[in-house]
């Protein structure tokens, strides 16, 4: 799929931006749950791709500034060895639970963030880290309403619902 550059936003106004397409977001993803295009997980994915050709996460961090990730006992069991230090004083030092019972950082920015915004951990970082923004995720459709939430975090998910919206292809 050819396509021309992204207007992918500046982190520092991105909140701002995300707020007023909240509801026209909503209402597209309605409409993508009702007519479930065959071609959005192909789509996304381009769309994706094309974005991080373009986007270095490195310039913007805002994930690690404002959201914690899911951290599971295999992530704890993971960085505590590659810190040096025992599954449960990591809990301790780093962790609480939610409102939903899952192990998030207790303190925001992430612990782990840096200098230049480099993760401390990244070669052992969690896998909800791993993974995010999920825009290259199968099965996009089932992600909406998480998807519309990062627009207000991720300048990439900003700029592929702003695309999305303006495909033809879907439809």
């Amino acid at each position: 799929m050819q396509m021309k550059r992204l207007h992918i936003p500046v982190p520092e106004n991105l909140h701002k931006l995300a707020s007023a397409k909240k509801a026209e977001n909503q209402k597209f993803a309605l409409k993508l749950r009702k007519r479930k295009p065959a071609r959005l997980d192909e789509v996304v994915h381009s769309l994706h791709d094309k974005a991080f050709t373009e986007f270095n996460c490195l310039d913007c961090a805002n994930c690690c500034k404002t959201i914690s990730p899911i951290i599971t006992q295999k992530d704890i069991n993971r960085i505590s060895k590659y810190l040096g230090i025992k599954a449960g004083d990591f809990v301790q030092t780093y962790l609480e639970m939610d409102e939903e019972g899952d192990f998030v950082f207790r303190n925001l920015p992430c612990p782990f963030l840096g200098k230049a915004n480099l993760c401390a951990v990244y070669a052992e970082r969690p896998k909800a880290c791993r993974e995010y923004p999920h825009t290259d995720r199968d099965r996009f459709i089932l992600i909406l309403d998480l998807s519309i939430k990062n627009t207000m975090v991720c300048p990439v998910v900003y700029a592929i619902f702003e695309k999305l919206q303006q495909s033809r292809v879907l439809f």
